[in-house]
């Protein structure tokens, strides 16, 4: 007598919790995304922020003011030029030197930056297609890359983290034949823009993974404090170099690029990665009347060797390639500043993953994370 089957039942439904990352070689205690999961749809995203150049802002309690600006490199070192810039303001400001800063260095400060934003920018696109599925339009932006490395290594000597700004000026003035050399290379990058939007922005497949993927609305990326690319990607026009004007930008005329739904909804995952582009265009047009309106005189100001501003506290922001990067300094009349904060825009785009993930695909959470151009130095200070 054989024994009666079982009846058929409903499969139950188990949940998962799977570490979802590195994202990078470097990130596996630093940027780890814990997915709860069935599978293949995400139902929990919690981001999980590691250590990376643990207490960076304690260091700049205990150093010299001047000893400080190497370390500010580190706070982003893929677009370390900002990061100085906006330290050197701070304390310019503190000290009450701002005006005389020379023209000249402000003009340096800004060829600097953008050509920093339009490298921090190849790394972000770049490697977004890559983690899409492509693997060759990013190594045109290696190449491009690496020439703005070259160019950066005649300014100061270094390719990753610069130390190039000075408080009160740049350490150096443009080498010989710079400007000329610079222009020559943006005639030949603009172009190389559109080859790159026919091979990746514009290809079906890949708009089909970003577009209405990850949409955060306007409101929603002010009450998460997202900035810079990530907000403006939102419909939300915010560039601190036109609503908080600093150092010459005020004399060049630039668009502040804002997501409108290219191919899908405002504020979705293409519209992050597009804006990034569009910003590119908008660097490569400052530079053009940088070089072209650069001013004479000198690069440096005067500036005591031993700084030792008044008790007061002092902000300043920069446009930074991730967006508003500002600087806190509360000064005690010592040589080193008795607080020091910095702002980053890493941060609340890695705690946005959380409200943003649950009900999505696992292949599109690699393209949401992706779109959001986070750092691991900008986490954790």
């Amino acid at each position: 007598m054989s024994q009666a089957l079982e009846p058929l039942r409903e499969p139950h439904r188990e949940q998962m919790l799977l570490n979802m990352g590195p994202q990078h070689p470097s990130t596996h205690g630093v940027i780890n995304l814990l997915v709860e999961s069935d599978g293949e749809v995400i139902s929990r995203v919690i981001p999980e922020v590691g250590y990376l150049h643990r207490s960076i802002e304690k260091i700049g309690e205990k150093v010299t003011y001047n000893g400080f600006m190497p370390y500010t490199d580190r706070v982003d070192y893929v677009a370390a030029m900002t990061a100085n810039e906006g330290y050197a303001m701070v304390v310019e400001r503190l000290l009450g030197i701002t005006d005389l800063v020379p023209r000249r260095a402000y003009y340096c400060r800004v060829i600097a930056s953008e050509l920093c934003r339009i490298a921090s920018h190849h790394v972000s696109t770049g490697t977004m297609v890559m983690d899409v599925g492509a693997v060759t339009p990013f190594l045109w932006w290696l190449r491009e890359r690496e020439t703005i490395n070259d160019f950066m290594e005649e300014l100061c000597g270094a390719r990753l983290t610069y130390n190039y700004m000075r408080i009160g000026g740049v350490m150096a003035d443009i080498p010989r034949g710079f400007d000329k050399r610079v222009l020559q290379w943006l005639d030949h990058f603009e172009p190389i823009i559109e080859e790159f939007n026919r091979a990746a922005s514009t290809n079906k497949i890949y708009i089909e993974r970003l577009a209405n993927v990850g949409v955060v609305p306007g409101k929603m990326a002010i009450d998460w404090g997202l900035v810079g690319p990530n907000l403006r990607a939102s419909g939300v026009k915010f560039d601190v170099r036109k609503n908080i004007p600093y150092s010459v930008y005020p004399e060049f005329q630039f668009d502040v690029p804002i997501g409108t739904g290219f191919y899908g909804e405002v504020g979705d995952s293409y519209d992050r990665f597009y804006c990034r582009i569009l910003e590119m265009k908008e660097s490569c047009k400052i530079l053009r009347q940088c070089l072209e309106g650069m001013p004479e005189g000198d690069y440096m100001a005067k500036v005591p060797r031993k700084i030792k501003p008044e008790r007061d506290e002092a902000y300043a922001a920069v446009e930074a390639a991730r967006g508003e990067m500002g600087y806190y300094l509360v000064s005690n009349g010592q040589e080193s500043a008795w607080r020091v904060k910095v702002r980053t825009g890493s941060f609340t785009a890695t705690q946005i993953m959380a409200p943003l993930s649950p009900g999505t695909m696992i292949g599109d959470v690699v393209a949401l994370f992706a779109s959001m151009d986070v750092v691991a130095p900008e986490l954790d200070r």
